[in-house]
């Protein structure tokens, strides 16, 4: 048995508590140095989120999978290689992370705070902001389970394909909606900073999105491998 299987279901969710905490930091305190003119222009705004996201799939990948992301749990329930018990469990462990994050962000930050918070840009309604959240969550979601179907490309390797398609999702649609793809990183900050009428986009599209990306899986692949299993439920 590896160290990976000998893992307890605390570490699991302890440890998509510790990579949704630092994945929402960085996102929103990025945001908040961007939009508050500091040193960090639009394609480093992008990178430090894909950077993250990249480093915490290293460290968290072994022990619970690291999906550090309501939307990506729901894809692999959806998948079924995720019991549903073990995702809601991750939920919390990732709401939790967020909002510890969010309280940082806040006691650092002060009002600024909703600066650091996913929102549609300018120009932009609501209703294409959530429908830009299902496309971004869409790719994110395929990308992530068609790479938990390969054996030379789960885990750690998998960092290669993800990190960078969280920070292209940014170049071509943070404009429109923030490019979060992710209900804990958003819903979080924009609890805290009070926009709460935003809510329902960073909720609703992400999990369309990522419904979606499970449901046309099956064209490529039949069902999900053994690997896939393993991948889904961090073993």
């Amino acid at each position: 048995m590896t160290s990976a299987k000998r893992r307890s279901l605390q570490q699991k969710v302890g440890a998509e508590l510790v990579g949704t905490f630092f994945v929402t930091l960085v996102a929103t305190s990025v945001d908040i140095v961007y939009y508050t003119g500091g040193h960090v222009d639009f394609v480093s705004r992008w990178l430090a989120r894909g950077f993250i996201t990249t480093a915490m799939i290293y460290a968290f990948s072994a022990i619970s999978g690291a999906h550090i992301d309501p939307a990506v749990s729901l894809g692999f329930a959806l998948r079924r290689t995720l019991p549903l018990a073990q995702m809601l469990l991750y939920w919390i462990g990732q709401f939790a992370g967020a909002f510890g994050a969010a309280l940082l962000a806040l006691a650092l930050w002060k009002k600024s705070l909703i600066l650091g918070a996913s929102h549609p840009g300018e120009g932009y309604t609501q209703f294409e902001a959530v429908m830009a959240e299902c496309v971004l969550t869409f790719l994110l979601i395929i990308v992530i389970l068609a790479c938990a179907e390969e054996e030379s490309v789960i885990g750690k390797q998998s960092a290669l394909a993800v990190g960078p398609t969280v920070a292209a999702c940014g170049f071509f649609g943070g404009p429109i909606s923030g490019a979060s793809m992710n209900p804990a990183r958003s819903i979080a900050p924009l609890m805290l900073g009070g926009a709460t009428n935003l809510i329902w986009i960073y909720a609703v599209g992400p999990c369309v999105g990522a419904t979606l990306a499970a449901l046309t899986m099956p064209l490529f692949f039949d069902r999900p491998s053994h690997v896939a299993r393993k991948a889904g439920a961090g073993e």
